[in-house]
Parts: structure tokens; sequence; C-alpha cells
């Protein structure tokens, strides 16, 4: 451990040892997205408009019927339609249960309630610390491929098991930012509502949330693009997203190595394209909506 040197005292005076100084940057929510957003813009655009001269490179001097990039132009539709698409319905849908759970989780960490606490406590912790992966696959195995309800078969697809196993992580994550905007209110708010005969209820519900929508719009759109990035995961699970389509569509065309980068690199800057000005616009509306001490 690294301490602080003792402060020079009066005669006669104990010597002070100030508290551990912890050495390196802060750690930083925003990390992913600050470097994502760092990025400019030109290199974006260049990067897509280098792209095709790095696919005909790829290819090299081998005589071909047909070149990578145009095997690619020809399942650029069905990748962006069967694929990514569906990359982004997952996300949405599993961003909004995510967020309804991670909010009624937030607040019960705030509550009043000890048991609740507990319970909503171990929730978060839990979930926060346990890998994507590993949680998709025990969802995938322990959840059965359909249920009855009131004599109704429903199924569950492989899709629909892997919205639920990425919503979890997340509403975990929401849940620690639902409460750290509610906490970040100033006391002066509770301590007039209180005065005004307010109820706890009716403050939380009409006062403070209200003024903590703002405050949560930044990290809920950064943990929207976490998730985005994250949804390549359930291409180990079976589920025809992009990378398995895109996989597929490199054995159909005989899966050889110049179709690695042509294939894999326009899966690339679609997620680049979608997430790129979520990085953006996460920055500017952080940077608006700061807390200014």
């Amino acid at each position: 451990m690294a301490y602080k040197t003792p402060v020079p005292t009066a005669k006669g005076a104990l010597p002070v040892l100030l508290p551990f100084a912890p050495r390196g940057p802060a750690y930083d929510a925003f990390f992913a997205t600050r470097w994502l957003a760092a990025i400019p813009a030109g290199w974006i655009v260049a990067l897509a408009a280098l792209f095709p001269a790095m696919v005909l490179a790829q290819a090299g001097a081998a005589a071909a019927i047909e070149t990578p990039l145009e095997k690619l132009l020809r399942w650029m539709p069905f990748l962006f339609t069967q694929g990514f698409l569906f990359n982004v319905l997952i996300s949405v849908l599993a961003m909004a249960i995510g967020t309804a759970v991670g909010a009624f989780a937030g607040l019960a960490l705030i509550s009043r309630a000890r048991l609740l606490r507990a319970v909503a406590r171990v929730y978060v912790t839990f979930f926060r610390n346990v890998p994507w992966l590993v949680l998709l696959f025990i969802v995938l195995l322990a959840f059965p491929f359909q249920i009855k309800v009131f004599g109704m078969t429903i199924p569950l697809p492989g899709w629909i098991k892997t919205v639920i196993g990425l919503a979890i992580p997340v509403s975990a994550n929401i849940a620690e930012v639902v409460r750290g905007a509610v906490q970040s209110v100033p006391t002066a708010q509770w301590e007039a509502a209180e005065s005004l005969g307010f109820t706890r209820r009716q403050t939380i519900w009409q006062i403070i949330l209200p003024q903590c929508f703002k405050r949560m719009l930044p990290p809920w759109m950064n943990w929207y693009a976490i998730l985005t990035m994250s949804t390549p995961l359930c291409s180990l699970l079976g589920v025809g997203e992009i990378i398995s389509l895109t996989r597929q569509a490199m054995e159909a065309e005989g899966n050889r190595p110049e179709l690695l980068i042509p294939f894999y690199g326009f899966a690339l800057l679609l997620f680049l394209a979608y997430c790129y000005p979520i990085a953006r616009l996460t920055l500017r509306l952080e940077r608006r909506f700061a807390v200014k001490n």
C-alpha cells in the first residue's frame, strides 16, 4: 500500500498519517463509449471507402471468375435484413426488458424495507459480476423449449432465450443507474417534499424521478451500445444473427480464406455505423446533463 507522507505538525503533536491515496486513473464507466466516440468521423468514412480496396487486395492476383467483393455484394442484402436487423431486434427487446426490471430493482435498492433491499442487492451484485456468455448458456440449457399456459403451448425458441439471457445482466446494471441517479438528487429536494406533506411514494414518482430521467439517459444509452455490441455472442448458441449467417454464407461460397476480411469486415462496418452515432450522442448528452457541483 502507498500512503502519503505524514503531515508536519507542531512541536509536541503527533504526526498524522493521511488516508490511502490510490494511484492511476479513476474508473470510467463510459470508457468504451468514449473510445468509440473519439474516433474521428472522417476515419469512419475513409474506412468505408477503402473497404472495397481491402477486399480486392485480399483476393490477391489469383484469377477467379467471381471476386470476393462480388460475392459479398450478392450476400449483402441477406446479411443486412436477415442478420444485422435481427441483432438490432434482439438488442431492443433485451434493453426494454432489462430497463423495466432494472427500474424496479433500482427502486428496491433505495427502499425502506430491509428485506427488499437485501434481495435487490443480492440480485444486482450477482448478475453484474456474471459473465454474459456463461449466463446465456445457462438460460439456453435451463429454460424449456416450450411452456404450457392455460392449456396453450407457447414455444420458446433460442432467440427468445438469448433476449432473456441478455436482459438479466442489463437489468442489474440499469438498477445501479437508477439508484445512482436517485441518490444524486440533492437531499434538499427530499426535505422540501417532506415539509410539504408528500409521502415517500409521491416524492419519488412526482419529484425525484422526473429529475432523474436526464441523468439516467447517457448511461442508459451507454449500456444499450454495449448490449448491441454483445449480441454476436448469440451466434455461439446457434441463433441466426449476422455472425451465424456470415459463417453460413462463407461456407456456401466454398469457405475460402480470402472471404474472411470482406464478409466479417462488412459485419464490423454495420456495427460501427450503428453504434458510433450512439456513442457520440451519449457523450454529448453526458456533457449537457452533467451534474454541476
